[in-house]
């Protein structure tokens, strides 16, 4: 099963594993998260990052998603990838992880094309209600 490991500023990630948790049913197994905070040194960070993967590893790879390119949290996840083994992509959003997490069972490099997938499709003008979907007025 490949691992997912989410490195995002503050409690970002923290909350998206609690949100996952919420619409799969119970907190996914081989998901974790590590927060940066504004005071992190992240020449200090890049350690926990590695430990994170290597727990995370059991062999079929892992999905590290950071939240803002070219950030601080993605600065430093960039440094643990590995072409075909550690793979990442910036711009995590509920319903990429979601996706990440259902098709975990399929090799890295399609976990990676459906996450991304998912946080594409994930985006969409809503249209108004005909009816309130809660009251049924």
């Amino acid at each position: 099963m490949i691992g997912i490991l989410i490195v995002a500023h503050g409690t970002l990630g923290e909350s998206l594993v609690h949100c996952a948790s919420h619409v799969m049913g119970s907190r996914p197994l081989q998901l974790l998260q590590l927060g940066v905070g504004m005071h992190d040194d992240p020449a200090q960070m890049y350690p926990a990052v590695l430990k994170l993967v290597r727990q995370l590893d059991d062999g079929s790879g892992v999905l590290i998603l950071t939240d803002v390119y070219g950030a601080t949290p993605s600065n430093i996840a960039s440094r643990a990838l590995i072409p075909g083994r550690v793979e990442g992509i910036a711009g995590v959003s509920l319903p990429m992880l979601v996706r990440a997490l259902t098709y975990r069972n399929e090799p890295l490099r399609t976990v990676v094309a459906k996450a991304m997938s998912g946080g594409v499709e994930g985006v969409f003008k809503m249209p108004p209600a005909i009816e309130n979907a809660a009251t049924g007025s």
